[in-house]
């Protein structure tokens, strides 16, 4: 990671403290709201559901009454006319007293789905057709049912009061039945939500009211908060990039390009480095200035010994060469042959020497190494021109260019000059060839 990337992390970290403060702060003032909403809703859910349920039990233990008074007496026309009052004041409220032929004993005949046998007693309560139905069980298969549409439950569970806005639903197992929808709710609105049981076979009031809104200025200020944060990161990041990293990061491609000889050049470093970093930029331009100076006695050097190299080896092959017309002239006063021979022999290792330090002279301007291919072609010239015409030798040169150091140039003449006079002395006529590849 990069120093400047590494730099605004740590601002952003150490100006987090007062953002989150700031934050904390933001969110505890909307809590509280929160919290007193969710009182109000609670007192709400709790008052509609005390209604509804009083509303409901009651019917329930007049339901079971009348039930059990025609199912005693199916013509007790008195148990009747008290459950249509009770159920004539609730307005759209429906009820029915049916016995186990399906007969209706007191009521309005109406289609509840799924009205299975239940056991005296047993209650039943489901979400049916926009409103809820309410059965008890009788003796062989009469029951008591009751319906409430959705509009009149809301009318029940209506709390008291000036209310806010609210929402309503009637729950039973996994089905609900909307009472009241909560109007007004964008994507930025929240709502509070309380769940209270009837006791009624698992009948349960959902209530929901608008939470706290967020509002404009919440917004705003939290955005404010924010940007403010990351603008103080940025701000703080941006004079140290000015400042530091910038100049550095310049600094260090001028040192990354530095050529030896050259003089390191800091004017490009911006306008506004720090103190420091530019006189770190002095300090290193004053060290190439003295690494170009030394530089230049260096080459200097270097050119003398050069020379000086190359006079040793002119020298050496000179004095070679002198010790070679030597052998050459006592070979002439050799009163045998095999003195005679001797002394060529000699010669040509003398001459192998000479040819190695003759091309390493040649070679000493361009500094490449030795041609292996002029030397061993030399070689093989000059033991021709040595080798005795009875000797009948003949000698064949395949070599690539190959460049090597005067150590191992000077092993292979040696080595080439054994084995052609080897040769030379072994078999009459030897044919030799001779084959120089480059390795891999």
């Amino acid at each position: 990671m990069q120093t400047g990337a590494k730099l605004f992390l740590i601002l952003v970290g150490a100006l987090l403290p007062l953002a989150l403060i700031a934050l904390f702060i933001t969110i505890q003032t909307t809590r509280t709201a929160n919290d007193q909403s969710r009182e109000r809703l609670r007192a709400m859910a709790e008052e509609s559901s005390g209604t509804v349920y009083t509303v409901l039990s009651s019917h329930i233990a007049q339901l079971g009454q009348g039930l059990a008074a025609l199912e005693a007496n199916p013509a007790d026309s008195l148990a009747c006319n008290r459950m249509a009052g009770t159920f004539g004041s609730q307005g759209s409220a429906r009820f029915a007293i049916i016995d186990g032929a399906g007969k209706v004993l007191c009521g309005e005949r109406f289609t509840v789905a799924g009205a299975a046998v239940l056991s005296p007693s047993q209650l039943r309560a489901k979400i049916v057709d926009k409103g809820v139905s309410i059965r008890i069980g009788g003796h062989e298969g009469a029951s008591a049912v009751a319906y409430y549409p959705a509009d009149l439950l809301n009318t029940i569970a209506r709390p008291n009061g000036f209310v806010p806005e609210y929402g309503l639903d009637l729950i039973a197992g996994d089905d609900r039945l909307r009472l009241r929808d909560l109007a007004g709710t964008g994507p930025l609105d929240r709502r509070e939500t309380v769940r209270t049981d009837l006791d009624l076979d698992g009948l349960a009031i959902e209530m929901s009211v608008p939470g706290t809104p967020i509002t404009s200025p919440i917004i705003i200020s939290t955005v404010l908060l924010v940007v403010m944060w990351l603008a103080a990161a940025m701000i703080g990041w941006f004079v140290v990039d000015i400042l530091l990293i910038r100049p550095l990061r310049r600094l260090r491609a001028s040192v990354g390009a530095y050529q030896p000889g050259e003089v390191i050049d800091f004017t490009d470093i911006g306008a506004m480095p720090a103190q420091e970093i530019r006189e770190l930029g002095e300090t290193f331009r004053d060290i190439s200035r003295t690494v170009q100076v030394h530089e230049a006695d260096l080459a200097e050097g270097l050119v003398r010994q050069t020379k000086l190299t190359r006079e040793v080896h002119h020298r050496v092959k000179n004095n070679l060469q002198v010790i070679a017309s030597l052998i050459n002239f006592h070979a002439r006063g050799a009163k045998s042959a095999e003195a005679a021979e001797a002394y060529a022999s000699i010669q040509r290792r003398v001459d192998a020497l000479a040819v190695v330090h003759r091309n390493h002279y040649a070679e000493m301007e361009v500094n490449r190494g030795l041609e292996l291919r002029s030397v061993i072609g030399e070689l093989a010239a000059n033991i021709r021109a040595t080798a005795p015409e009875s000797a009948g030798l003949g000698i064949t040169l395949e070599t690539e260019p190959v460049l090597v150091n005067q150590d191992v140039a000077t092993a292979i003449a040696f080595i080439l000059t054994e084995i052609i006079e080897l040769a030379m002395n072994c078999m009459v006529g030897a044919q030799i060839r001779i084959s120089v590849k480059a390795g891999p």
